[in-house]
């Protein structure tokens, strides 16, 4: 399991530390050893019992797994072309490090496809772990082929330009239903997406862990012909 204890700081990650070795080995944890469900679980157990985006929040590729700290952007709806419609974008993609999540809120705007191929390469090439997208996206087939995980609302073909900007990074925002803060641990699987805070972190990868122990315990048995209730009894997990 990952050493809880090295792991970098929430007011670190804010001042914008790439992620440290501990870090890596936390997501590797997480994506390897966990799910969402469990992890869902045990935020439920700790009274965090709206930590999971809604449920149009799917992956463009059924593979599509991550783990790493929210690197968030606000976006709004537009009317009109600005002098500098991509300054904000390019700012806050050229300001994404490694071990980081991209997040991005629309107001729940399907106006525009604010996230494509293009945004999608520079976060890989910045170390990005994958993109959650409020909205809609593009370039499907090529985000795809640069085997860079997303998720997203939609899929649409019209640009930005003109329709939305992003208004700010790096700030709490909500993300489909969930609020957000830069640093949280964002976590990702065909299951969906959940969005561990930051000040509860180490217990609930601790109490994910403990509960995949015990399923497995449990299908075990049940495998084996036990009955439920008596599995259920021994274990405490369904």
């Amino acid at each position: 399991m990952a050493n809880l204890g090295a792991m970098t700081s929430y007011s670190q990650r804010i001042l914008r530390n790439p992620a440290t070795g501990a870090d890596l080995e936390l997501f590797r944890h997480v994506e390897t050893q966990l799910y969402t469900a469990v992890v869902s679980d045990a935020l439920d157990e700790l009274g965090y019992r709206n930590q999971a985006l809604r449920e149009f929040m799917r992956p463009l590729a059924p593979d599509d797994c991550f783990a790493g700290w929210a690197r968030t952007l606000a976006c709004v709806d537009t009317y009109y072309i600005s002098s500098d419609p991509y300054a904000m974008e390019i700012e806050a993609l050229d300001s994404v490090l490694p071990g980081e999540v991209v997040v991005a809120s629309t107001a729940d705007s399907l106006q525009n496809a604010p996230w494509g191929e293009l945004l999608s390469t520079a976060a890989r090439a910045r170390g990005a772990r994958g993109a959650v997208i409020d909205g809609l996206v593009r370039d499907v087939r090529k985000i795809q082929a640069l085997q860079f995980p997303v998720f997203a609302r939609g899929i649409k073909p019209v640009d930005s330009k003109g329709r939305g900007v992003i208004l700010d990074y790096n700030v709490p925002i909500v993300c489909a239903g969930v609020s957000v803060k830069p640093g949280d641990l964002v976590f990702a699987d065909f299951d969906g997406v959940v969005i561990v805070p930051a000040e509860v972190l180490p217990q609930v990868i601790q109490m994910a862990t403990e509960k995949v122990d015990k399923e497995n315990g449990s299908r075990s048995e049940l495998m084996g012909g036990a009955y439920l209730r008596d599995v259920y009894d021994k274990y405490g997990v369904l």
